[in-house]
Formats: structure tokens, sequence, C-alpha cells
């Protein structure tokens, strides 16, 4: 077996780099392993310039590749010129993502092919290029940025939910197939972070549903309002969920799952494996107002 490279030796591609979890692992990495080599993804390349301002002047080498992860083409031509610059990838973050918010029965076509786009095939495309060349090398580790979410599924989540189910199945068959290989997959599973996921949820939402005050859902969109508020008791910090990415890829055997959510894992166990399902939900039709709404 190939003796691992020590971290600062190591190339580490991460996706949505430019904001939150993403620039806040970057500088992680940065400051805890000078000379580290990171290729930085996202689609703003005004803000990948500023994370990787920082990251140089920590020690790293970086490449700042803006990529649209709507496109395979783009996410393919990532890995590409991660290898022309680097000869290698050791590690894979597949932190991008984004919250496509509203009831499945107004969600249009277009903006779920887009969430799974971006949330699932887009990580399927990068750990599929990248897979041959960590198994020639000997080892290499991919982190699939999951969520809660990925675990339990709410009122008007079931578009995010559906990408981050599918990514937690996707990562625990690629466990188990590439063990042979020296890759190690793990899931990273926040709950609530401060960044900008629930602005753009709602940005999301308003953009594929016409008129949410005229549907019949409009007592839920109306008790919603402010719902950042009211879950920011239980938000973690960017910083806080990188810290708990980088103990999976600094880690000599990760663990396949990593909960970086206050009370995650009794939040889990209790809707998973002790409360009856008509309980479960009933608790989020409450906190999402689908109690308020009228049949009629």
């Amino acid at each position: 077996m190939t003796q691992p490279l020590p971290l600062s030796a190591q190339v580490v591609l991460i996706t949505g780099a430019s904001t939150g979890i993403g620039a806040a692992l970057a500088k992680l990495l940065a400051t805890k392993a000078p000379g580290i080599r990171l290729v930085l993804a996202a689609r703003r390349l005004d803000r990948l310039q500023v994370v990787a301002s920082f990251c140089e002047e920590a020690g790293a080498k970086t490449l700042i590749v803006p990529t649209d992860l709507s496109q395979v083409s783009q996410a393919e031509a990532l890995v590409d010129a991660a290898f022309k610059a680097f000869g290698q990838v050791n590690v894979l973050v597949n932190n991008a993502g984004y919250g496509q918010m509203g009831p499945v029965e107004l969600v249009s076509i277009p903006a779920v092919e887009r969430q799974l786009q971006v949330n699932l095939v887009a990580p399927i495309a990068l750990i599929q290029a990248l897979i041959p060349s960590m198994r020639q090398q000997g080892s290499g580790r991919i982190i699939n940025v999951s969520s809660i979410a990925g675990r339990l599924s709410f009122p008007f989540g079931g578009i995010y939910s559906a990408s981050k189910f599918g990514l937690e199945a996707l990562s625990d068959a690629l466990r188990m197939e590439l063990q042979p290989f020296n890759i190690d997959v793990s899931v990273i599973e926040p709950g609530p972070v401060k960044t900008e996921f629930f602005q753009v949820a709602q940005k999301m939402t308003s953009g594929s549903i016409e008129a949410p005050e005229t549907t019949p859902y409009r007592a839920c969109f109306e008790h919603m309002e402010g719902f950042e508020e009211r879950m920011k008791g239980n938000t973690w910090s960017s910083e806080r969920v990188a810290q708990v990415i980088y103990q999976a890829i600094a880690a000599t055997k990760p663990r396949p799952r990593y909960i970086a959510a206050t009370g995650g894992e009794i939040l889990l166990f209790m809707m998973e494996k002790v409360l009856p399902t008509w309980m479960v939900d009933a608790f989020w039709q409450k906190l999402y107002g689908i109690d308020r709404i009228s049949g009629n």
C-alpha cells in the first residue's frame, strides 16, 4: 500500500471555493499545511481571486478555474486543468451546491434538472474523471459535502433533498467499490450554515415558481418569511464546518460520515430510529407551515 503523502505535499481540488464553506476550507488548508497545492473552482472569478490571494500569502500554491458545474464539459475541463498544473489530484472535495426550495408540484422541470446537475451529476463527472489517476497513484480521498437534508426530507425541500439523498447513496456505493484501491470516500452532513444558502434558495424559488402568493401553498410561503432568522440559534459558521471537512481530509482512517450540526446525531437518531413516521411528519409540517393549509 502506498504511504500517504503529508498534507503539505498533496493537491486538493475544491468546488464551490469562492465563498462559504469552500472558501473557508481553502484558507484553513493553506494555513494548516503551507506548501499544499489547491485547485479552486467556482463561477465567480473575482471571488476566487480573493480566496487564492489569502491562500498564497499563507504559503499555498493555487490554481483558480472559473467553472459552471451545470455544464458537464466544464467539470471535465476543470480536472484537465488540475492535471496540467499539478500532475495529480489527491483529494476531491465536492462542495459546490445550492438549495432549490418549493413544493415539488410547483418547481419547474428545468429548475429540477439544474438542481440535480449541480448537486449530483457534476460530482459524478468529477469523480469519474479522477478515479483512474487516484487508482494509478495508489491512493486518493473523495469528500462529498451533503447535508442533514441528505438523510431527512422535509416540506419544500424535496428537490434539494433528492439531490443530497442521491449524493449519499452514491458515496456509499463508491466507498465499497473504491476500498480495494485505497481510495477513501466520506460524506459531510452540515445542518444550517451561515452562508448565502438561504438567499440563494429564496432567489431560485422565486425564479422557478410563478406568483407563490397565489398558490395553494401561500400560507406556507407566508410562514417561511423570516425562517432564516428563526434558525439562527442552530446555525454553524462556514469556518466551523470547514474544520470538520479538514478532519476528514487529515484523518489516517476517515469515517464514512461526519455530522456538522448542533444536535445532529440526536436529531437523526430520533427521526430515523425512534419516532413513528406520523410524528416526524407532523413536526416538519408544523415547522414549515404545512399545517396551515386548508384542503379546500
